[in-house]
């Protein structure tokens, strides 16, 4: 039992023994630096239930825990705080039970409790991946990986997004315009090249439309009627049809998009277990929108077209399929989600990394699959969050305004190659390693500055910015792991060593670590139960801020005995296993050296 719980319910005897009331929570906090103690009871909630002075309230309960917890060794109150000192020894006892842990902080799998399928990246084939997939994949990783240290077996998928007009319209442009080049013979990957021809096409539409205005058409006609979008759409109802040339060129530049996602995933350090493509899910949608209208959740109106009304509910009425008998994109989604439970029976419950601007999709998909009778959709999340503004403006894919996740990635380690020369630390570093270096620190800047902020905030993305070594960065906190590392080597870590309790009073710096430490688990409990990584970026950067403190005035290998330096060495290692296991599961990885 933590030492929160074993609070929490001698509050609640206290209030009980005291006050003949039953409370159903106890608040806690930290202790505020100007106030002795380590763990503060908040007085205030309770004034709801308990009437009196929260001074008295807090002094009888102050006087409750020295008597029955041996742990507590004193108390302050000031106004409605309860300050509680906790006995150096309770944590020396729970330093020496997690300090060879290299798991500190997870939880091994729960054999009865369902699992759960994460989505991310779910791209489309028209085009590679940008700046706002970098958010996507890297929120939907590391949530994956929180819920998996949290206790829940996990699934990582992607749906991808392999056919519709926006797919047609790269095909029709590379067929027009693409002269027979492929990724072989132009050298670009797959993906960047069809994302040129999706360029390319909204190029010529521009001018179609144009020049049908200039014939006297109205513009809103003219984009209805441009010949290129007219055999944009016929391209697609060949393709539905099953026309064999449409659906070999479709295979073809289909494939060439997958492996250029491929190289872009190992480069950004994202994997899945399972890949789902909407060009098969789509039909059991329909199968299942014919199921709904049997049982009277969807009905048909005059023109074909199938709609569900959920009016009733507070939302609108949604089409789940058009008039022509086409898939829309809610068709697809509902057969998406059946058929992955179908496919992994363990799994109880899925989360959709996407962005914001799709809320109300979510709140509707929930909600059909709910009507259906899916006993799961209860538990279905949309892991919703903000955009990826930069310096310069939004980013749009059709014209090629976008930041892509290639290049991207390449610059972070340029520019993470310039500081680093710069501070010039890398003495004999053979160019390989400084390389792999430059690549390690510029991804974890990226992936730390994404991860930091709250999911649901939109983002200014500033690459200078996220790879600064001071502050709250990315970079600032590997150079601290660095730097552990290199006092191990000199130290010659002996991990066998146990320090009693009566061997020595904590400095307040030994303790603030230790309590630093202590709050891990819980923050990835709360990380988990939030489906949010700043929690876990926020904590990791509060534990290097608590370690550079101590390291600034402690000695650590000029300590006055072995004794105390056994011990500084084997805190500092277990401050080093908590920030490479909160990294983690940002999927950042750390230096042994900088």
């Amino acid at each position: 039992m933590s030492l929160q719980e074993t609070l929490s319910n001698q509050v609640k005897q206290a209030v009980k023994s005291s006050f003949n009331v039953e409370l159903e929570t106890v608040e806690f906090q930290a202790t505020r630096k100007e106030f002795a103690g380590d763990i503060t009871v908040v007085i205030f909630p309770m004034l709801r239930f308990v009437k009196g002075n929260p001074v008295q309230i807090g002094e009888t309960i102050g006087n409750y825990l020295v008597e029955h917890i041996g742990d507590v060794k004193g108390f302050n109150v000031v106004k409605g705080f309860l300050n509680v000192e906790i006995s150096d020894s309770y944590y020396i006892d729970f330093f020496n039970k997690i300090k060879n842990n290299k798991t500190y902080g997870f939880v091994s799998p729960n054999a009865g409790k369902k699992a759960i399928m994460v989505e991310y990246s779910s791209p489309n084939t028209n085009k590679p991946l940008h700046l706002g997939h970098v958010r996507n994949n890297l929120l939907g990783y590391s949530v994956a990986e929180i819920l998996k240290a949290a206790g829940t077996k996990i699934y990582k998928t992607q749906i991808i997004n392999d056919r519709g007009i926006h797919i047609c319209k790269s095909m029709l442009a590379w067929k027009r315009y693409g002269n027979e080049e492929t990724p072989g013979s132009t050298g670009l990957k797959g993906d960047k090249l069809v994302g040129n021809y999706y360029v390319k096409f909204d190029q010529e539409y521009k001018k179609e439309i144009e020049g049908l205005v200039a014939t006297g058409m109205s513009q809103e006609d003219a984009k209805k009627n441009a010949p290129i979008l007219l055999e944009a759409q016929d391209m697609l109802l060949k393709w539905e049809a099953g026309d064999e040339e449409t659906v070999a060129l479709w295979k073809k530049m289909n494939g060439w998009v997958y492996d250029g996602f491929d190289i872009t995933y190992k480069n950004l350090g994202v994997d899945f277990d399972t890949l789902y493509y909407e060009s098969n899910t789509y039909l059991l949608g329909k199968e299942f929108v014919a199921e709904g209208l049997r049982s009277g959740v969807f009905h048909k109106e005059d023109d074909g077209s199938v709609w569900c009304d959920l009016t009733e509910d507070g939302l609108d009425k949604k089409i789940v399929l058009r008039a022509d008998g086409t898939a829309v994109y809610m068709t697809q989604d509902i057969g998406t989600a059946i058929q992955r439970i179908k496919d992994y029976p363990d799994v109880g419950g899925l989360v959709y990394t996407v962005g914001n601007e799709q809320d109300y999709h979510f709140q509707v998909l929930f909600l059909i699959l709910k009507k259906l009778g899916f006993e799961w959709a209860k538990n279905l999340y949309h892991l919703s969050y903000g955009m990826v503004d930069l310096p310069s403006g939004k980013m749009k894919s059709r014209e090629g305004t976008v930041v892509d996740a290639d290049d991207l990635i390449d610059d972070m380690a340029n520019t993470a190659g310039e500081i680093s020369e710069e501070l010039g630390k890398l003495e004999g570093y053979s160019d390989e390693e400084k390389q792999a270096l430059y690549k390690t620190i510029g991804l974890g800047a990226l992936k730390y500055y994404v991860l930091k902020v709250d999911p649901k905030k939109r983002i200014l993305f500033d690459p200078k910015e996220s790879i600064d070594f001071q502050g709250n960065t990315g970079p600032f906190i590997q150079y601290t792991y660095a730097r552990i590392q290199s006092i191990l080597r000199k130290a010659n870590l002996d991990d066998t060593v146990t320090l009693s309790a009566v061997e020595r009073a904590l400095l307040p710096k030994e303790k603030e670590l230790l309590k630093q430490i202590q709050l891990f688990p819980e923050v990835v409990q709360n990380a988990a139960a939030q489906h949010s990584p700043a929690l876990i970026a926020n904590y990791t950067y509060d534990l290097v801020k608590e370690f550079n403190s101590f390291y600034q005035n402690v000695s650590i290998l000029g300590a006055d005995n072995d004794n105390e330096k056994t011990f500084r060495v084997q805190l500092s290692n277990t401050v080093a296993n908590t920030i490479k296991n909160g990294f983690k599961l940002l999927g950042i990885q750390v230096p042994e050296r900088m």
